[in-house]
């Protein structure tokens, strides 16, 4: 009955799709509001020293769609641009459970061993994650979360998909999409090092309010 949307394009989509405007309602987004709330905790915590890491100095990478890790030919060459950009900048990547069983099962593992700058550790909570994104040169990733935080925070985002549904990200914020293109990933990666990362901006009503916007709604509506 009531649809809250992170951005004015959302409503949009909405309406072309036959929805009445009258139950849509523009208020931001919540996971901003967290985002926002907990970034001073944890800039506190000190997680790139942990990994012997330097602010401003290392890459983030999540990887775990099916599309990147569930084929092999894929994975492989994502493997082998970031086998690249490693010799430069060291990369840290949290690895989901199901993309380390890929690693195995098709026989990339052994890849690793010609990345020694490309560390792979156990998953992270979500105040060391952000932590180590707010700090980071740049973040490599599919998730769809990480690239509206990398928006708010001002950290370049290269997204390893085709597509996002996430397209204010891209207009306004941070976020290039790159796919799964190994020459291409690599020399978005050199583009950012050079000093042409995206400045981006903070998209309308991503301000930590969201959620207070939607009680009002439910309190003058319900």
């Amino acid at each position: 009955d009531l649809l809250f949307t992170t951005s004015r394009d959302a409503g949009e989509n909405l309406q072309r799709e036959g929805v009445s405007p009258e139950g849509v309602f523009f208020v931001g987004n919540v996971m901003i509001d967290t985002l926002l709330k907990h970034r001073d905790k944890a800039g506190q915590m000190r997680t790139p020293a942990r990994f012997g890491l330097q602010p401003g100095g290392y890459a983030l990478l999540t990887l775990h769609r099916p599309s990147n890790v569930d084929a092999p030919a894929v994975f492989a060459g994502i493997l082998d641009a970031l086998t690249t950009i490693q010799c430069g900048l060291p990369i840290l990547f949290p690895a989901h459970p199901r993309t380390v069983k890929r690693l195995q099962e098709f026989g990339l593992a052994g890849r690793l061993n010609a990345a020694p700058h490309l560390s792979i550790v156990d998953p992270l909570g979500y105040l060391e994650f952000l932590d180590l994104m707010m700090h980071a040169l740049l973040v490599l990733t599919d998730s769809g979360g990480i690239q509206e935080e990398t928006t708010i925070l001002g950290i370049p985002c290269l997204t390893l998909r085709e597509n996002t549904e996430r397209p204010v990200t891209i207009s306004e914020g941070t976020n290039t999409l790159v796919g799964a293109d190994p020459l291409r990933i690599v020399a978005e990666t050199r583009r950012i090092l050079a000093g042409e990362s995206k400045a981006g901006r903070m998209p309308e009503l991503w301000d930590g309010h969201a959620a207070e916007r939607i009680v009002a709604v439910l309190r003058r509506t319900v």
